[in-house]
């Protein structure tokens, strides 16, 4: 394929929502670079088609993906270039999304992935392919979970198949990426659209995982993040059962070049105390606890047909913390669902206040299309929802801040991400920390403490991403750390995160 100008037709990938989608991002790239498009940016790049790979979880989400799509006609149309939209809001509505939104070209579902070289070809050549019409991808593979990947073969499952150098192509360098585990969700929380939308759970097989991890591995990544929407049901369809996942990570230690594996989206309800202990003891895996608790009312819980209750959720926390004293925590909670009472908001607080965990996520409950939520009595007034979250908001931040204070004294270790812009400093992230929303390490200066160290301390402005450097925190700004750099570690170096101040 040719562009106007005679060389490779080019593509610009414009990424919404979740790391789940920005590893679809990069399937979609790998197939278009494997079919000889060119990917370049989609300003300045002169791109023949935008595509705009959206995210369709929430409002917020739906608007933001719908206002890139329009901002990104105003680009494409002066040069001529077409906009196709995919993802998760082209997948959950689709037809109806192409009558509301005519600057898209075209409005692609999943199942256009394998082929999306074609499809961008036929929108350039003026014979866009009809829009994808919903349907409710649960109903898709089979109900029982151990026919599902046999099953896949004849439906798309977005960032599943694993061909080197074909399947994925990297859209943005560091040292850390992200990898997919699974698709979908088999759990019905009434407040959630993904399962309609993504589909039943499906598990990748573990040789794919590892071969994916490997290949990052070769890209320059150090710090691989597992995603999916429930990474606790991993292997629940595959031969090994739900315990394969502690036997993937295990393996994927062994990996030359990874550094530090992270799992993200755990599903209390299942975390086995076998996996807490893997993942909670394993070297290589970062002491962290991605939990999606949600609330921490029983009765409230039961009502989003989830489990639990406060006193279930602290018990876990002190599990981890027993086994893991050093371990960050992090959870989203939804406050003003139908139903909440002053009762529900105060269990959580009770919780919060017990759990002290190291980031949280507040939500304001809103209807979502198709949900069983959507039809429950008990409403509350979007002011006082409104009310409850900077409530909620409030304690959550006098809270992060203070566990972030107690890790003064302590000692990290930070992969290093990014130089500051005055370059002095340098930022990274230490176990404790997730991507993007958990708060970071800025390594403010060489330590002078009078210590005998293995190593000579390395000066921050030295530093480059992908290096590991043990250091010692010596101030927060928020839920942000300052660390002095204690010692630039060899390859290995983040086996082990440091004891705890005053332990042996």
């Amino acid at each position: 394929m040719v562009s106007p100008d005679g060389g490779p037709r080019r593509a610009a990938l414009l990424t919404l929502g979740c790391a789940r989608n920005e590893v679809d991002s990069e399937e979609l790239a790998g197939r278009l670079a494997g079919s000889g498009w060119e990917l370049v940016d989609a300003d300045g790049g002169e791109p023949d088609v935008i595509v705009v790979n959206t995210c369709g979880f929430v409002e917020q989400a739906k608007k933001d993906s719908i206002d890139t799509v329009l901002a990104a006609s105003d680009v494409a149309r002066p040069a001529g270039a077409k906009v196709v939209a995919v993802g998760c809001l082209a997948e959950r509505y689709g037809s109806e999304l192409a009558a509301d939104l005519p600057e898209a070209d075209a409005v692609l579902g999943f199942d256009a992935y394998p082929e999306l070289a074609e499809r961008l070809g036929d929108v350039l050549g003026g014979h866009a392919p009809a829009p994808h019409v919903p349907t409710d991808r649960r109903q898709l593979l089979p109900i029982s979970p151990v026919e599902r990947q046999s099953a896949t073969t004849d439906v798309s499952v977005p960032g599943h198949e694993w061909l080197p150098d074909i399947s994925r192509t990297r859209l943005s360098g560091g040292p850390v990426a992200s990898l997919k585990l699974a698709s979908g969700c088999d759990r019905r929380c009434a407040f959630c659209a993904i399962p309609s939308f993504r589909g039943s759970f499906v598990s990748r097989p573990p040789a794919d995982v590892l071969g994916e991890a490997a290949w990052l591995a070769t890209q320059g990544v150090r710090e691989i993040v597992l995603v999916s929407e429930n990474s606790t049901s991993y292997g629940k369809d595959l031969p090994g059962g739900t315990r394969a996942l502690g036997d993937l990570v295990r393996q994927m230690a062994d990996i030359d070049g990874v550094e530090r594996i992270r799992v993200a989206y755990l599903q209390p309800a299942e975390l086995r105390p076998d996996l807490l202990s893997i993942l909670a003891t394993t070297p290589a895996v970062a002491p962290y606890f991605d939990l999606s608790f949600q609330h921490a009312s029983g009765p409230l819980l039961r009502r989003m047909r989830r489990f639990g209750s406060r006193t279930d959720f602290l018990d876990l926390c002190e599990r981890i913390r027993t086994l893991a004293p050093e371990a960050g925590i992090r959870s989203n909670v939804i406050v003003g669902f139908p139903g909440e009472t002053e009762e529900d908001l105060a269990e959580l607080e009770a919780f919060l206040t017990g759990a002290r965990l190291d980031a949280v996520g507040v939500f304001g409950y809103s209807d979502e299309d198709g949900t069983e939520a959507e039809g429950y009595d008990g409403k509350i007034d979007p002011d006082e929802v409104a009310e409850r979250v900077a409530r909620i908001s409030a304690l959550v931040d006098e809270l992060m801040q203070q566990r972030a204070e107690d890790r003064v004294g302590t000692e990290v270790v930070v992969l290093v991400e990014g130089a500051e812009t005055d370059e002095d400093d340098c930022t990274g992230r230490a176990g404790h920390q997730g991507p993007d929303s958990d708060g970071e390490c800025v390594v403010v200066g060489a330590a002078d403490s009078g210590e005998e160290d293995s190593g000579e301390a390395p000066e921050p402005g030295n530093l480059r991403p992908g290096d590991l450097v043990r250091c010692r925190v010596t101030g927060t700004e928020g839920v942000d750390l300052l660390v002095e750099a204690l010692e630039l570690l060899p390859a290995g170096g983040v086996a082990a995160e440091p004891a705890p101040a005053g332990t042996g």
